[in-house]
């Protein structure tokens, strides 16, 4: 019978410590989690205080312009409209419903569809299925389900005939299945289109897609003439018409650096506005000197006092220390894609987190937190820090092929800009050949859709 014994094993951990693991937090934050954590920390650390915000803008030091402006909105205060009055407090009932009753909110494509269906004079099951086909469309204005099963007690001839009702409101085109249907609707229901664009679009559909339009002409038997008319009319087409009602909110950013070019040189500019400076308390420093001179202290209290100091401390330091880490990562992601910053994306150079930690003399990981979720304000826009960081388009790295993934989508998206709007995948390889780079059919459609740029016949320009 084998027995347990208790033993003895000594062994080495590595255990962080609280300070630390504040500290590599610190280091991930972007500015706006950055200034709620200084905040939370304030209120826990009496020893650490606020020396001077620069985000902050008090009356006294608003210009006289504005403070005049202000003074000047108080006559409203005994307006007629019960809105408004600055004495009635935030509870008071009328200014909540003023305020509400100011939000202007974007109309959805279901809102503006439901409204259009509430005008027709049908009957109330019809309606009822409409506003099932309608609370079924996704943001393009296509069915997310089955309409049929989504409305399993109306009869396939109803439901039919409200869908087509629907796709003749505003936007035309929408309640279909997919693009290729919203087209091929579209072109049906407007007045002037070309009979060839709509013979295109219900048969040939896979090869306009595909750019073979001396194929269709072929097929067809047009004339050069009609063949051009029918893809101009396609090209006017909106092939996702759910779209122009899309309510997705912006996403507000504030960059954390900015690099400029200056006198022929690159300036990089820390943005630490918005970080408040920190001090230690005086109150709680005077004590931490009054205690260690005098013998009769309250030793909880002076412990209390310099174990607060010490947090307070270590806190200040770990912000310095990810402001200084920021500016050298940036530093040397800066050396690294001179190109970009003189002359814009499509000259992102391949970089991996090992080139600048070993430029650098920290880990990949510091480099990793330190570019998560980090902007960068530069002269082509704000990008985050990770967009710096790409892979050659032969995956190898920084020592692959001397255009990076980013880059070369970059220059895709330049070349069907500025360039016949309707070139294939095939004439973009052939365009991107010519200028010295190299890659298949399939990649190139695989960046164009990652850049959100639809196949050849549903481009059109703005």
């Amino acid at each position: 019978m084998q027995l347990q014994k208790p033993a003895l094993i000594a062994e080495q951990r590595q255990k962080l410590s609280p300070q630390m693991i504040q500290s590599i937090k610190l280091m991930a934050m972007p500015l706006q989690e950055l200034k709620e954590q200084i905040q939370e920390e304030i209120e826990a650390n009496p020893a650490l205080e606020i020396v001077s915000d620069p985000s902050t803008v008090s009356l006294e030091t608003l210009p006289e312009g504005d403070s005049k402006e202000i003074e000047d909105a108080a006559p409203f205060e005994n307006s007629s409209d019960s809105g408004f009055s600055s004495r009635s407090g935030l509870d008071d009932d009328s200014k909540r419903m003023f305020i509400e009753g100011a939000i202007a909110r974007a109309e959805t494509l279901q809102e503006h569809l439901l409204w259009q269906l509430r005008l027709q004079r049908i009957s109330e099951s019809k309606r009822a299925i409409g506003e099932a086909l309608i609370q079924n469309l996704d943001d393009d204005g296509f069915h997310k389900e089955d309409p049929y099963s989504c409305i399993p007690k109306a009869s396939k001839a109803a439901i039919d005939e409200v869908i087509t009702l629907v796709r003749a409101f505003e936007p035309a085109g929408s309640c279909c299945a997919d693009f290729r249907e919203s087209l091929l609707v579209q072109a049906e229901l407007a007045g002037d289109a070309p009979e060839a664009a709509v013979a295109i679009l219900r048969d040939h559909i896979e090869l306009l897609e595909k750019g073979k339009h001396a194929e269709i002409q072929r097929r067809m038997k047009l004339s050069d003439a009609k063949l051009q008319e029918a893809l101009a009319f396609i090209k006017g087409l909106s092939p996702f018409p759910g779209r122009a009602y899309s309510t997705e909110e912006p996403i507000y950013v504030v960059p954390d650096i900015q690099v400029k070019l200056k006198d022929g040189d690159f300036v990089i500019v820390l943005n630490d506005e918005e970080i408040p400076v920190l001090g230690i308390d005086p109150f709680f420093d005077s004590l931490a000197g009054r205690g260690a001179a005098e013998r009769g202290a309250d030793r909880a209290t002076s412990a209390y006092v310099r174990d607060n100091i010490k947090r307070a401390k270590f806190f200040i330091h770990s912000i310095h220390q990810r402001n200084q880490t920021l500016l050298k990562v940036t530093r040397a992601v800066v050396e690294f894609q001179r190109a970009f910053f003189a002359e814009g994306p499509k000259r992102l150079a391949p970089l991996t987190l090992k080139d600048v930690a070993d430029e650098v003399g920290v880990h990949e990981t510091t480099v990793s937190r330190i570019a998560n979720r980090k902007y960068m304000q530069t002269d082509w826009g704000i990008f985050e820090l990770r967009y710096f960081f790409t892979n050659s388009i032969s995956g190898a790295g920084s020592r692959g092929s001397s255009f990076s993934k980013e880059g070369v989508k970059q220059v895709i998206k330049e070349i069907i800009g500025a360039e016949d709007a309707t070139l294939s995948d095939r004439d973009i390889v052939e365009v991107l050949g010519r200028k010295g780079i190299k890659l298949a059919r399939r990649t190139v459609a695989k960046y164009r859709g990652e850049l959100d740029l639809g196949s050849s016949f549903g481009r059109k320009r703005e």
